[in-house]
């Protein structure tokens, strides 16, 4: 089990809106299943981040670009493994 970091960078801020709820319930979806760690917007709107839980980066790259934003172009997908180093 790892951790995946998908950055999520606004590209179309003038479609976030109207995806919003899909966007939310997918990733309610994979919470309720135990696949996502963390998720949030940058407090400057650029977009947001969801830290992905996962086996390898192939199923993280599939549920990160299952995102309904990502698949309507509202944001554009950046992933990469996270190393968490607990404080």
């Amino acid at each position: 089990m790892a951790y995946f970091a998908a950055i999520l960078h606004m590209e179309k801020p003038e479609l976030n809106q109207k995806f919003r709820p899909q966007h939310l319930a997918y990733l309610e979806s994979l919470k309720e299943q135990g696949k996502i760690f963390a998720m949030g917007p940058f407090a400057d709107g650029a977009g947001g981040m969801v830290i992905y839980i996962a086996d390898s980066l192939e199923e993280a790259k599939s549920m990160a670009e299952k995102d309904p934003y990502v698949v309507e172009g509202v944001r554009r997908l950046e992933l990469h493994e996270w190393k968490m180093v607990r404080g």
